[in-house]
């Protein structure tokens, strides 16, 4: 007897989508170029245009390319920036209703790596912008939302001195996810702050030496020590973010 199970066939503008996908992703549409119009990609897809205009909605929210109206518009193959993958983990994040615990162990893994790769490529500019987020840090220990503001700013700015962009797209994300979370009085009392700022110095010191090994282990102790304290607040002191 013949069996057959539900065959699923793929919408025509992701199939068109994927195939300008792959070409912007294996060079032969390289940055810069201009895709034919609607109607030239209806006709030579043998699609409608709204399906084709789907298709191109599609990459243009992946960040694969930038459509312009009007007389003289067109679609353009642009590189994806950063901000598209933050805005995925960041949607991923708040979409799934995330723990915070959850999302601050992903920054317990990867920001110790993220300060040693800043003590070994750091750039003296790189060195400025740990001091300037550290001063407003400082300077604000007194007013939770500017010092939580400048504190993850301080984080983001030890990804980007490591020169990694992975690394840096996902912390991004992380940092206003984070920001957003914990911008309460009870998660940072003044102590807490004071200590915060300490640990953010020493960091800083093993960077500037270029002391890749006390680095790392001075940020696994930082942030470790601010995972613990989370979770030491119990289930319902977890916000979701």
């Amino acid at each position: 007897m013949l069996t057959l199970s539900p065959i699923q066939v793929p919408k025509a503008s992701d199939v068109l989508a994927d195939s300008l996908r792959e070409q912007i992703l294996d060079g032969r549409l390289r940055v810069g170029a201009i895709l034919p119009n609607e109607r030239d990609l209806a006709e030579r897809a043998g699609l409608s245009r709204a399906s084709v205009r789907e298709a191109l909605r599609i990459l243009e929210v992946e960040g694969l390319i930038a459509t312009r109206t009007g007389r003289n518009g067109g679609s353009e193959v642009i590189r994806p920036s950063l901000a598209t993958i933050e805005r995925t983990i960041g949607i991923f994040i708040r979409g799934q209703n995330i723990r915070l615990a959850s999302v601050l162990e992903v920054r317990e893994a990867i920001e110790p790596h993220a300060a040693r790769l800043a003590a070994l490529h750091r750039t003296e500019q790189d060195l400025a912008n740990l001091h300037a987020c550290h001063q407003r840090l400082v300077q604000h220990i007194d007013d939770v939302g500017a010092f939580l503001r400048a504190n993850l700013d301080w984080h983001v700015s030890v990804v980007l001195a490591g020169h990694n962009e992975l690394l840096s797209a996902f912390v991004g994300a992380f940092a206003q996810t984070v920001y957003q979370a914990t911008d309460l009085q009870e998660f940072s009392p003044p102590e807490i702050r004071r200590t915060v700022a300490r640990a953010h110095q020493s960091v800083m010191e093993a960077i500037k030496v270029g002391d890749a090994d006390a680095a790392w282990r001075r940020m696994a102790r930082h942030v470790g020590a601010y995972v613990h304290r989370v979770k030491d607040m119990g289930p319902s002191g977890l916000p979701a973010v």
